[in-house]
């Protein structure tokens, strides 16, 4: 059905609680690449049995961890197939290191709905804190949404980085299982289209691609071992925006500026002429 906009724009969906342990970050953190050499002890920190350290990026997967079924984009005023469905943009700012493990709270609201014309994009903002009501972070999560243009809602704007013009200060390039998604999709995102053959052919692709939110926590992984040696507490913010598809077996190759109190970060296949994956990314420093 087309989107009505007086219903969905500013709506607020039900607050969802949820909790999460150690080994759901431990997971998690497998699932985007960590822990990649056994004899890394820095990376052995991500999977640590009671105390592993979390990458800013698990806050888009904590309330999920134990879901089993395939996403619905089903909100107020809102009802879209999820074949037309990608992800569009994604940003998390901390207002503390998340635990190892806890109980939280999120409250979301429909904060924007973009009408592209032949296209429609979801702005969702979240809000979490703990059970004993400390902020622990808040999120942006923006979808694109093929064919649900054209019904009356502002074109919106999109915010664009300026990279440097010179050599980036780093470049890192890692590859990715042949079962990468499969391996993420145990963190609570089921969409088939990352996992049956069928779907992601029926959806317009040769074969199913990656996670978009698999390539954010790859990437912020990668940055955080490499760049900031290991330390993911020197990370405040990070936003993204996503630029094309990744495929589970190719390599990523990530550029890094580093631009006073934050990193400029581009991501590409190396594969594919540097095809782009992540855009406009942005790594915010405490």
């Amino acid at each position: 059905m087309p989107i009505d906009l007086s219903k969905a724009l500013g709506a607020q969906l039900p607050p969802q609680e949820f909790s999460w342990s150690a080994s759901d970050v431990a997971l998690y953190a497998l699932a985007v690449g960590a822990a990649g050499d056994p004899m890394d002890t820095k990376g052995l920190e991500y999977v640590h049995d009671a105390a592993p350290k979390v990458l800013p990026s698990f806050a888009t997967v904590a309330a999920t961890m134990n879901v089993t079924e395939a996403p619905r984009v089903s909100f107020p005023g809102v009802e879209i197939d999820l074949a037309k469905v990608v992800h569009g943009s994604q940003s998390v700012r901390l207002h503390r290191p998340i635990p190892a493990d806890g109980t939280a709270t999120t409250t979301t609201t429909i904060a924007e709905i973009q009408d592209k014309g032949s296209a429609a994009v979801i702005i969702q903002e979240s809000e979490t804190v703990s059970a004993d009501g400390e902020k622990l972070w808040t999120s942006r999560s923006g979808i694109f949404a093929r064919d649900e243009g054209g019904f009356g809602g502002e074109r919106g704007t999109s915010e664009k980085v300026e990279y440097p013009e010179r050599e980036p200060d780093h470049t890192i390039e890692v590859a990715s299982l042949p079962q990468q998604a499969l391996l993420y999709r145990l963190c609570g995102d089921r969409n088939p289209l990352h996992s049956d053959p069928a779907f992601a052919e029926a959806a317009g692709f040769p074969r199913p691609i990656l996670h978009g939110l698999c390539s954010y926590g790859l990437v912020l992984r990668a940055v955080v071992d490499t760049v900031l040696g290991g330390d993911v507490t020197r990370v405040h913010g990070y936003g993204v925006t996503f630029g094309g598809i990744f495929f589970p077996g190719e390599t990523m190759r990530i550029r890094v500026w580093e631009d006073d109190s934050r990193l400029l970060v581009a991501a590409t296949v190396a594969e594919r002429d540097d095809a782009p994956v992540l855009k406009n990314v942005v790594v915010s420093l405490a």
